[in-house]
């Protein structure tokens, strides 16, 4: 059920608080990209529109859903991610020799989920402190033994952490400062909590890297902003901060991992913030970029529609129940072609997706009811589940970065 929500309307920049916003993406209306649900009812569509601020250039959605409803039954799990774990544990490598971290810092985590990356910080004998809404992925991280609040992040919970264990060493932020409502309000507390030579790192897949490769399955509700250096370094300095140094990565289609000091710490400001903020100015006019980005889409959808025309009252499937394959199946329109999904991750079998009800299987579905076609909705994972589904020996349609067949 598509319903128009006018209260959610953003008409202000997040950052900068400039009313002189533009839109410059919209996609499809979706539903809530995790909503995976165990019985089939109906859902609420919301507006998929990203606006750009005039005056600071910060890129955001321009209608926000509250996150009680977002994470009212919220089913991600890091381990799930295919080489999230690795990751995690390269990443706690890098900021211990990069920040040239002692023993018994403590180090705490928003958004920690299973607790995965704080794992690999205990290794490193580090005092640790996660904080994470989802009442199943908190249940998780505390039956290993990783100390974690259920809660949102708040002035309550930075109040609890000081009088309990006082000022923190290094906070993260993982893949989750992009979906926050109030980014103000979470600097402040940020501040409040942070050690005056403490660290805050922000790890959030980059703007430019998701125009460039063509990501926007990456454009869901859960992401409210959608970051690059220029407004950030100037946001950071406005509140009492300096963005000190950067570090790219390749998780997320291409992310960026930002430090940030308080602006009389001792942290000096590395070369490689003015590198990748000169690379922003140079021949980067974010208007040409999302116009070439909406056409590039459009084409993509074209090509789409052309080839799934011939395979009319065909088994078509899905592989991947992902947040970013709602997002492919709505503006792709993929929802009257396809009979099932399959995915790895249990937690989605036997699930239905989230607002077009298309059931869910394990991948032993492909073998038992063999389809006609396969699209592989988690394409940035393709190289993974090939191996899986070369035996098949059906087409199989890669949607991203360019529209492609393979044939088995």
């Amino acid at each position: 059920m598509k319903t128009e929500v006018d209260s959610l309307r953003v008409k202000r920049c997040r950052l900068c608080k400039s009313h002189d916003v533009k839109a410059v993406l919209e996609l499809r209306d979706s539903a809530l990209c995790d909503a995976y649900l165990n019985v089939e009812k109906s859902q609420t569509f919301y507006p998929l529109i990203l606006n750009r601020c005039k005056k600071c250039d910060f890129i955001q959605l321009g209608h926000v859903v509250p996150p009680e409803i977002i994470y009212e039954d919220y089913l991600y799990f890091t381990e799930s991610s295919p080489g999230l774990d690795v990751h995690f544990k390269k990443y706690s490598n890098t900021v211990m020799s990069t920040l040239q971290l002692g023993r018994d810092n403590l180090i705490v985590d928003i958004g920690s989920n299973d607790g995965t990356l704080l794992k690999h910080f205990m290794g490193h004998n580090q005092r640790v402190l996660g904080i994470e809404p989802s009442v199943s992925a908190c249940r998780l991280a505390n039956a290993r033994n990783i100390k974690t609040y259920n809660a949102f992040f708040d002035q309550k919970l930075v109040k609890l952490i000081l009088k309990t264990d006082g000022k923190v060493d290094l906070i993260t932020i993982n893949n989750l400062f992009a979906n926050v409502v109030d980014l103000n309000k979470l600097l402040d507390n940020v501040g409040d909590l942070l050690a005056d030579s403490g660290v805050l790192i922000i790890e959030s897949s980059y703007l430019f890297s998701m125009l460039d490769n063509m990501v926007f399955d990456f454009i869901y509700h859960e992401h409210i902003s959608y970051l690059s250096v220029k407004p950030l370094k100037e946001w950071f300095s406005k509140n009492g901060f300096k963005l000190f140094n950067i570090e790219q990565v390749d998780t997320k289609g291409g992310s960026l991992r930002y430090f940030v000091g308080k602006e009389k710490s001792k942290w000096k400001v590395r070369p490689s913030v003015k590198e990748i903020e000169r690379a922003e100015s140079t021949g980067r006019n974010l208007e040409q970029k999302f116009f070439d980005f909406r056409d590039n889409i459009n084409r993509i959808k074209l090509k789409c529609d052309s080839f799934l025309s011939n395979y009319h009252k065909k088994r078509i499937v899905g592989y991947g129940a992902s947040a970013t394959s709602t997002t492919l199946i709505s503006h792709l329109e993929l929802q009257s072609y396809l009979t099932y999904l399959v995915d790895d991750n249990q937690a989605k079998v036997g699930r239905f997706s989230p607002g077009h009800h298309i059931p869910v299987f394990g991948p032993e579905r492909l073998i038992v009811e063999e389809p006609d076609l396969i699209i592989i909705l988690a394409w940035r994972f393709f190289d993974q589940i090939y191996p899986k589904i070369r035996g098949i020996g059906v087409p199989v349609i890669i949607p991203l970065p360019n529209f492609d067949v393979v044939e088995f």
